[in-house]
């Protein structure tokens, strides 16, 4: 899907459905890991979260253990999308860039009124470094948890020191996860993020936001805007042109070919004519009368055509060649 700018040039529409799929499923997924990783410790009975009504079941170590093992097969096989679909498309616009640090920085600092916050693109610096951050810890706890499930496979021996390593890294990733998450959301406290956050659900973010903290990606998409407006108005007027010469064409075509009313083409038979002298007189004959046009005479057929064009009774007409000494055959 390609970013556009919709209703009205009133917002714009930012990602497609499969990006948001990914998102919420990503989401709920990594949710239950933690929420069934701790529960593996066991820390709810600890902290007697079994006590709560309805939640006695999360003392359980088994449940959490497959919860989290579902869990993990979905987390990973989005991860797995996402990094084939995006890299196969060539979408590099999350993937963090130089200077992504100082411009994070100056971001935050504009946040509480110091300085100006740089110009940015579709994704702010912040968003990308988070986008790694995360990404790179979720792939720690992906290879981490692997090395745990391995471990307890039939048959599979692995040393003692490699299974205590992903272990504890697994805890301690899965902490730095939980700290990234809530980093995330906790950037919603500032005013200037939660339009953002109305991206996540319909999709769109408000031009006017776009305008303000997204400067080159708003006036690149306004470039695009006025690109399309343009060959489309082009398109509307040549169509207007070729509709307007149809029409002429066809009013020219309908003058040509229509006769006035009247004007009909007839043919006479005559006898009697053999030369010159009887093709002038026959053609002045006719010429007498008003409305005879185009008089041609067939000496070969004995033939004389005209265009009848005020419709003169056929009788007026052989009485004038009659008249000329040439007999008609009207049969």
């Amino acid at each position: 899907m390609k970013e556009r700018i919709i209703e009205d040039k009133k917002a714009i529409l930012r990602h497609h459905p499969i990006e948001l799929i990914e998102h919420w499923v990503l989401a709920l997924s990594g949710f239950l890991l933690i929420f069934s990783g701790f529960g593996e410790l066991p820390m709810y009975k600890r902290f007697m979260v079994t006590q709560i009504p309805g939640l006695d079941w999360t003392g359980d170590f088994f449940i959490h253990l497959k919860i989290h093992y579902l869990a993990g097969i979905v987390f990973v096989s989005v991860m797995i999308f996402h990094a084939l679909y995006h890299g196969w498309l060539g979408h590099k616009g999350l993937l963090p860039k130089k200077g992504d640090i100082k411009a994070s920085i100056q971001t935050i600092l504009a946040m509480f009124g110091f300085g100006e916050e740089p110009k940015a693109h579709k994704y702010l610096p912040e968003q990308r470094l988070a986008y790694a951050y995360l990404g790179g810890v979720g792939l720690i706890l992906v290879v981490t948890g692997m090395v745990k499930v391995i471990k307890n496979l039939p048959g599979v021996f692995l040393p003692p020191g490699l299974i205590t390593a992903a272990t504890l890294t697994h805890t301690f990733a899965t902490l730095f996860f939980l700290l990234g998450v809530m980093a995330h959301l906790a950037a919603l406290i500032f005013k200037v993020n939660r339009p953002l956050a109305k991206s996540i659900f319909t999709r769109k973010v408000d031009l006017d936001y776009a305008k303000e903290r997204h400067t080159i990606w708003y006036e690149e998409l306004m470039k695009e805007r006025a690109k399309i407006d343009f060959v489309k108005e082009k398109k509307e007027s040549e169509g207007e042109d070729r509709k307007r010469e149809g029409d002429e064409t066809k009013d020219l075509a309908f003058k040509v070919t229509e006769e006035p009313k009247g004007e009909v083409t007839e043919v006479l038979k005559v006898k009697g004519m053999s030369c010159q002298h009887c093709v002038i007189a026959v053609t002045k004959a006719l010429q007498q009368l008003d409305g005879i046009e185009n008089i041609q005479v067939d000496l070969e057929k004995g033939e004389v055509l005209f265009k009848n064009t005020k419709a003169i009774p056929s009788g007026q007409v052989i009485k004038a060649i009659t008249e000329a000494g040439y007999e008609v055959d009207n049969r």
